[in-house]
């Protein structure tokens, strides 16, 4: 993930902090300053910092438990809104994804079972609703805040562990697809009821849960729905087959006008062999050209460690390759091992849009 720095490595997982996050690090060590002087600064930056301790721990259960699996873990940021670790794949065993998903709140409950009976810690709920409020001891807020990442996690929608929950339990007696979508419409009518309560209760904190615990359904039913199509198809189907490329030799001159007199929203830099180098973006095209000048060769700004996977491949092995490599592209090639197109994360998004309208690819794949 962009703008953000790695910590080290935990269970082969990069822990990674969001930038942002530096931010409000800022934001409540001035509140607390305004409030208490140097000491409630303190205070409140270290509760911070031990809340999302709290929640990089959370994310390590859930990636120590799909270690079990064979499925690795690549990252864990580390963002204002919380944490989010990017599995390599969804467990297609319900019983291995209820595992999974328990994981991650069982580890808050070892740790508020720590602060309260060990250390003797009295959570007190309302305290944490308030960040400026640092009456009751550091122990007890940190076990509050263990606490409300339990209750907020069986919540059965997604993205929270409860949604998850749901859904495996639901396979267990119907398809994984018609199950996500089941899970999904539970969940947006959750997003639904907290709208309201928010709506009505003057709770705009509440509103926007329920906005993103919509959204998030609506994400988690798509990216089922591609993933059962993705499955009966080839890369090739989805491949982008009409591109311009870029020569190594080109500059973002060269790029920019390719820009202006296509419709496409990345470039292929392929060199004299036919073989992909990297893939240049929109994104990073304009950046580099504000940096750097129209003259910076465009090997200089493309993205590389693009996954290189032959075009009859199954496209849901494509799928997790892009996930694995955390790209947003995958290079495609021909039998003989040239680059042959690519499949974007929009054109993917192109392809949910037309399986959702019942559009079956032309019959042209392999077994």
């Amino acid at each position: 993930m962009s703008w953000s720095v790695s910590l080290g490595r935990v269970f082969g997982s990069d822990i990674r902090i969001h930038l942002t996050f530096l931010l409000l690090l800022a934001w409540i060590g001035f509140a607390h300053w305004q409030q208490g002087g140097s000491a409630a600064a303190i205070d409140g930056v270290l509760f911070v910092i031990a809340i999302f301790a709290c929640v990089t721990l959370h994310e390590l259960g859930h990636a120590y438990a799909a270690r079990r699996y064979g499925i690795a873990t690549p990252d864990i940021t580390l963002l204002p809104i919380g944490g989010v670790a990017r599995l390599e794949r969804m467990p297609e065993d319900p019983k291995q994804e209820i595992v999974i998903a328990i994981a991650g709140p069982l580890v808050n409950v070892v740790i508020a079972a720590v602060l309260i009976l060990i250390l003797g810690a009295r959570p007190d709920l309302n305290s944490v609703v308030a960040l400026q409020d640092t009456g009751p001891s550091f122990a007890a807020r940190v076990a509050a805040v263990n606490v409300i990442l339990v209750l907020f996690n069986l919540i059965p929608a997604f993205p929270m562990d409860g949604g998850r929950v749901l859904r495996a339990v639901l396979a267990m007696r119907m398809s994984r697809m018609k199950a996500t979508a089941v899970a999904a419409r539970i969940g947006q009518a959750i997003a639904f009821a907290f709208g309201f309560l928010g709506l009505t209760g003057g709770n705009p904190m509440l509103v926007l849960v329920a906005v993103f615990v919509y959204m998030a359904a609506a994400a988690e039913s798509e990216g089922t729905s591609l993933l059962d199509a993705a499955r009966r198809m080839r890369a090739r189907d989805a491949m982008i087959s009409a591109y311009e490329a870029l020569d190594t030799t080109a500059s973002l001159d060269d790029a920019a006008k390719a820009l202006l007199r296509t419709t496409q929203h990345e470039f292929p830099v392929v060199d004299g062999g036919g073989k992909l180098r990297g893939m240049l973006s929109r994104q990073m095209l304009v950046a580099t050209l504000a940096a750097r000048g129209e003259n910076t060769p465009v090997i200089e700004a493309m993205e590389t460690g693009i996954p290189e996977i032959p075009a009859d491949t199954r496209l849901d092995k494509v799928l997790e390759a892009m996930q694995t490599a955390g790209r947003g592209t995958a290079a495609l090639t021909g039998p003989d091992g040239r680059f042959a197109g690519y499949i974007s994360r929009e054109n993917l998004a192109e392809l949910t849009m037309l399986t959702a309208a019942d559009w079956h690819a032309p019959a042209r794949r392999q077994g």
